[in-house]
């Protein structure tokens, strides 16, 4: 793997790795032809698109465009089929899905047309994230043509520091979690391509364009950058710090926000009495939250148009803040409360969505028989302790 390095600081301000592709990094690009995988939050600290200033770019020719879960433009939900479009209105170019009927991963025909494949998608920092796998499967696409691969840094907006929640089980692989990471990394997108190659032999002649400016220590607002949704329900930054720990919600039958103002940020359901839940989650003092009762009523998705209480989640210290722990903490207290409600979510496959989530079974068992949170906290310490061995020669900055 080669990365394209540099020391310039530019005040507190991160220079991303699409806008040093354009200054010092440019000869990966120029007299090629390129490909992008982006969606809408492929852009630069001006909000300057990377597909728009490839298409303009004089040096090279960019050929064809391919995007990931929930399309080009960010406009498709969750889990529904993104279906390729004719051309990219903005710049003219053909747009091919990576999560459609004709697969995750690039065609061969269309690689071959091709340089270079570029990545530049603003990931969240969490194992379940699906983009983290659209590019693993690109790199296995590109390893098998000799095509490089070209990512484009970004900052992890959770930082640098913190690892935490289990490390996947192998067995439990899918496009929600594919190799033995924890929830939370702590690494960026460039760091974590350089981890996925070597440690799980993907084999792809690798790229990575650093950034300037970006310290493990930063959190998103550190960085200077504004937010650009990733996915329809990531609206915020402060929608991040939590989605770790209540995206497992997803795998139950509580709602998780979806079809409301705050997805992630509040989760209930029509059974819940949010007064009582808020109470008792506050009481545990959890560590750097706090908890409010709501009630809201979703437009879409679990609970559709139906009145459900709940509790909306308040990131006090961040630095503190536990999101994984603090999500299961949240279910056990359902469950415990209201065990003839609550309810598991069994997709028709047979394995159970939120044990793909959880990248293992044991987490469900151990709440079913009343394991207490912090039982499990110490043994997720211990398998974050060996990633951090592991990935320690990946890391690029500060280090």
């Amino acid at each position: 793997m080669t990365t394209i390095r540099s020391d310039a600081i530019r005040g507190n301000a991160t220079r991303l790795g699409n806008e040093r592709l354009f200054t010092d990094a440019c000869s990966l690009i120029d007299r090629k032809r390129v490909g992008l995988i982006t969606n809408q939050s492929g852009v630069d600290g001006l909000l300057r698109s990377t597909a728009e200033r490839l298409s303009e770019w004089p040096q090279s020719e960019l050929i064809a465009l391919f995007s990931p879960e929930h399309g080009i433009r960010g406009d498709h939900q969750d889990g529904g089929e993104v279906s390729s479009s004719a051309r990219d209105p903005r710049t003219g170019v053909a747009v091919h899905s990576l999560y459609g009927s004709d697969g995750r991963k690039p065609a061969a025909d269309l690689l071959d047309c091709l340089d270079v494949l570029l990545f530049d998608i603003q990931d969240v920092g969490v194992r379940f994230y699906t983009y983290l796998y659209t590019m693993s499967l690109a790199m296995e696409a590109c390893a098998e043509r000799s095509l490089p691969f070209i990512v484009l840094d970004r900052p992890n907006p959770l930082g640098g520091e913190v690892l935490e929640g289990n490390v996947l089980d192998p067995s439990f692989a899918s496009f929600v979690g594919k190799y033995p990471i924890p929830v939370r990394y702590a690494m960026t997108i460039g760091e974590l391509a350089g981890l996925m190659n070597r440690e799980y032999a993907l084999g792809a002649e690798l790229h990575v364009v650093q950034m300037d400016g970006w310290r493990r220590s930063h959190w998103w607002n550190d960085s200077g950058l504004h937010w650009v949704p990733p996915s329809p329900n990531m609206p915020t930054a402060d929608t991040v710090l939590v989605y770790p720990g209540t995206c497992f919600v997803e795998g139950t039958n509580l709602s998780e926000g979806r079809g409301t103002t705050r997805p992630f940020e509040q989760i209930g359901a029509p059974y819940v009495d949010g007064c009582w839940l808020a109470d008792e989650l506050n009481e545990r003092q959890l560590p750097g939250v706090r908890f409010r009762p709501v009630h809201f009523i979703p437009f879409s998705g679990k609970y559709a148009n139906q009145s459900c209480g709940g509790v909306q989640l308040h990131v006090c210290d961040r630095g503190d803040f536990r999101p994984v722990s603090t999500g299961f903490q949240i279910l056990s207290s359902v469950k415990d409360r209201w065990p003839g409600d609550f309810e598991w979510r069994i997709p028709a496959t047979g394995i159970h969505n939120f044990d793909k989530l959880a990248g293992a079974d044991t987490i469900r068992l151990s709440l079913d028989v009343g394991t207490e949170i912090d039982q499990l906290t110490r043994r997720w310490n211990a398998e974050c302790d060996e990633f951090a061995r592991i990935r320690r020669p990946y890391l690029l900055y500060n280090c």
